[in-house]
């Protein structure tokens, strides 16, 4: 009991440090090459603190994939707007850019809806069901290459930039301990609650479905504190784009990928998040306190919801 509870906190700290210098290390690649924060946010970011959730949806693809894999995405997708937003914004009022807000955001409705819809309509995520979400996933990063192109970046100062050698170590080194991080919290929280007879039903619905979550919800945390809300807001919008259309389209391509019927509403909750997202910041373009509040109340319905 006693060594679970050191790994817990080592786990902790390797998260806090590991978004520490990860979120700096991005922020210093946007200086290098002139790239807006928001697109830097939407991809090194969202792909590095999506590690731990592709890692384990295309490992189970090799190893035969089932429907959970599906499940976790929705699961996480759900988490990272209505969780990891609410609880980053009730910390720090998040400043949403327009082009997220208008474009990004819309985009996520557009393939969670998708999604449900190739679920809905063949029980499965075949082979060129797959194919047509990462053929998106492709479209998406020629969006982001335009994008990086029109949007100005002559405010990035170009005395604060960091060596190359330092950006490679603080951004592989920060992913690295990102993903050890959350496994070393997630092994050792389940550990603790089986020791406090918990159900194995409430820890998966609970540690583990946030654990996997745990480095977007310390990186956005980090870098709303850093005033980056481009890196907060990109991190979590790229992670659900990329969870969507890069790990279910590669798992897919593995191996068709069964469809339940039950993940519809898990869909539904998922896409209501993303409405919800897109009210709360059309017009003002801010993601403020009283919404994070209550986002993260939305989040524990839900989670009441799914238990009962």
């Amino acid at each position: 009991m006693f060594l679970n509870v050191l790994l817990l906190v080592f786990g902790f700290i390797f998260l806090v440090r590991g978004a520490d210098v990860f979120v700096d290390g991005s922020v210093a690649i946007a200086r290098r090459w002139h790239i807006p924060e928001i697109v830097i946010g939407l991809t090194i970011v969202a792909m590095g603190t999506s590690a731990p959730e592709a890692a384990v949806s295309i490992a189970s693809a090799f190893h035969g994939a089932n429907g959970v894999a599906i499940g976790n995405i929705f699961g996480s997708n759900i988490a990272n707007i209505l969780l990891i937003l609410g609880v980053t914004a009730t910390i720090s009022t998040l400043t949403v850019a327009r082009n997220t807000t208008h474009y990004e955001i819309p985009f996520v409705g557009f393939i969670t809806l998708l999604l449900m819809w190739l679920g809905w309509k063949y029980g499965v995520i075949s082979h060129v069901g797959a194919a047509i979400l990462f053929g998106l996933f492709l479209l998406f990063l020629g969006y982001l290459f335009f994008v990086s192109k029109e949007m100005h970046t002559d405010d990035l100062s170009p005395e604060k930039h960091m060596s190359w050698a330092k950006i490679v170590l603080f951004v592989v080194g920060g992913i690295i301990a990102l993903v050890l991080g959350s496994n070393m919290t997630v092994n050792s929280a389940v550990a603790i609650a089986h020791a406090l007879n918990v159900s194995d039903r409430i820890i998966g619905l609970t540690i583990v479905a946030v654990g996997t979550s745990l480095p977007e919800l310390v990186t956005c945390v980090v870098a709303a504190t850093k005033g980056q809300s481009d890196i907060a807001i990109g991190n979590i919008v790229g992670s659900n784009i990329f969870n969507i259309l890069f790990v279910l389209g590669i798992a897919g391509l593995i191996h068709t990928i069964p469809f339940e019927s039950a993940f519809l509403i898990d869909g539904a909750v998922a896409t209501i998040s993303v409405v919800l997202l897109f009210a709360a910041t059309a017009r003002s373009g801010k993601l403020t306190r009283a919404i994070g509040i209550l986002f993260v109340l939305l989040y524990a319905l839900y989670i009441a919801y799914t238990i009962v």
